[in-house]
């Protein structure tokens, strides 16, 4: 699985250069190596960023450590269920996020479930800056496996990886079944944007 999350639309191709690894079962969020990914099927980023805290200059990219991921409530419509992925700053100063992070769907054994997600080239990336407690998101779709038809497994995480960072957070995984193989298999990423979702 690939271990780095990617910093533009442009670097690198859709999957990402890594080893495997074994991913310890805890579901507590720690960093982890993990993979990349792409997405559609949200509206375009927002131009704006998230103002930086005064005493605390930006532009420095955010750490692992330094952030939370959480998945958000799945917007279906269509045949497709999407999901905000969310990165959160918890630390106590501004930093910057920019392109897509890496993502991989695991399942109890820590094994992947599925390719890594191809990347939306529907929109170019945008610099989001996070002062202290705000948050930007990604957007995770995939048609739903009931109605493509496609080879469906239930992850039991998700390995989030910050833009240009190689180590991961774990997120549960409570949006059932996902599309592993088949003909309509394909989990799409969208870039960050500020904000918790659509």
């Amino acid at each position: 699985m690939a271990v780095l999350g990617l910093v533009s639309a442009c670097g690198g191709g859709g999957a990402q250069g890594g080893g495997s690894a074994s991913v310890p079962a805890s579901p507590s969020a720690v960093p982890v190596p993990s993979s990349a990914m792409s997405a559609q099927a949200f509206p375009p980023p927002a131009v704006a960023t998230t103002a930086p805290s005064p005493a605390q200059p930006a532009g420095d990219r955010c750490r692992t450590a330094e952030l939370r991921a959480s998945v958000g409530r799945n917007d279906p419509g269509a045949g497709q269920r999407n999901f905000p992925v969310v990165l959160t700053n918890t630390s106590d100063r501004a930093c910057t996020v920019r392109g897509y992070p890496g993502a991989a769907f695991l399942d109890a054994s820590g094994r992947q479930l599925g390719p890594d997600p191809r990347r939306d080239a529907g929109s170019g990336p945008v610099t989001v800056t996070l002062a202290p407690g705000r948050s930007a998101w990604a957007g995770l779709t995939y048609s739903s496996p009931e109605v493509s038809g496609a080879e469906a497994a239930t992850p039991t995480t998700l390995l989030v990886t910050p833009p240009d960072e190689r180590d991961a957070l774990r997120v549960p995984w409570t949006g059932g079944t996902v599309p592993v193989s088949g003909n309509a298999s394909s989990v799409r990423l969208t870039v960050l944007m500020p904000g918790t979702g659509p």
